[in-house]
C-alpha cells in the first residue's frame, strides 16, 4: 500500500493538506491562523508545528564544526523590564550564546551563564582552531589565542567601540535583532519551548536567501516527521 504522506509518516493527513500547512509554516503564520486556513484543528496544527520545530532543531545541531572567520557573542532573551541588574547578569532572562560564520550562518546554544568556562567550552567544541574569531571585550573570551586559536580580534563596546574595519560582531548582532523581533509575535514563548523557537529562528536566518517552503520540503523528504 502506498504511503499516504511521505513527509509525515503514519499520518492521516493527506500530502496535499500537509503541503498547504507547510506553506503556512514557511510564511511564519501562527498555528491559529494556519488551522483556520487549512481546516485542521488548532491542536493538530500545534502538534505538527512542534514536530517540524523538533526536526529543524535536529538539523541545526547536526551541522559540521565551524571554521573560517567567526563572530561570538551572548544575548539575553526575556521580558523587557526585569527588576535588578541589566545586561550581563540580568535576572529572569534566558542566556543564549551564538557563533556566526561570516558569509554563512549562525549556531546558537542556551547556556546557564556567560562564564569563560561555559563560553569557551562551546567554542572549543564547535569552532576549528584555524578560525579567526571576533568578539567584544567580555572577559569570558580572554585567552582564546592561548588555547590554540589562530587569531582573536575584539571590539570594546564599553568604550563605545563597535567596529574597526573588518573587526566587528555585526553579523551575530543582526541575528539577535532578527530573533527577538520574530519571537515578539508569539506574545511570550514558554521556557519549555523556547529552545525549539530559538532553533527555528536560527534555521530561518540561515536559509533567509532561499525559498523556505522548498527548503522544508527537501529536509522532510530526507528526514520525515
Amino acid at each position: 500500500m502506498a504511503q499516504l504522506n511521505k513527509y509525515y509518516r503514519r499520518s492521516k493527513i493527506s500530502e496535499a493538506k500537509f503541503r498547504h500547512l507547510l506553506r503556512c509554516f514557511a510564511l511564519d503564520l501562527t498555528a491559529s491562523d494556519t488551522a483556520r486556513i487549512t481546516g485542521l484543528s488548532v491542536r493538530a496544527t500545534n502538534t505538527i508545528f512542534l514536530k517540524i520545530r523538533q526536526r529543524l532543531a535536529q538539523h541545526c545541531e547536526a551541522q559540521a564544526p565551524i571554521s573560517g572567520i567567526v563572530e561570538v557573542d551572548e544575548s539575553y532573551f526575556g521580558a523587557r523590564r526585569v527588576k535588578g541588574k541589566r545586561g550581563r547578569g540580568a535576572s529572569g532572562k534566558t542566556i543564549v550564546f551564538g557563533i556566526f560564520k561570516r558569509e554563512a550562518g549562525v549556531y546558537t546554544e542556551i547556556v546557564p551563564n556567560a562564564s569563560k568556562k561555559t563560553l569557551q567550552g562551546i567554542i572549543r567544541g564547535r569552532v576549528e582552531l584555524e578560525s579567526v574569531i571576533h568578539s567584544d571585550g567580555w572577559r569570558g573570551y580572554d585567552g582564546l589565542v592561548d588555547v590554540g586559536y589562530a587569531k582573536h580580534f575584539r571590539v570594546h563596546h564599553g568604550r563605545d567601540e563597535f567596529a574597526r574595519g573588518t573587526q566587528h560582531i555585526n553579523g551575530i548582532e543582526s541575528f539577535w535583532s532578527y530573533a527577538k523581533r520574530r519571537l515578539v509575535q508569539f506574545n511570550g514563548v514558554p521556557r519549555h519551548t523556547f529552545y525549539l523557537h530559538l532553533k527555528e529562528s536560527e534555521w530561518r536566518f540561515n536559509h533567509r536567501q532561499e525559498d523556505l517552503y522548498q527548503s522544508l520540503l527537501r529536509l522532510l523528504r530526507e528526514h520525515p516527521l
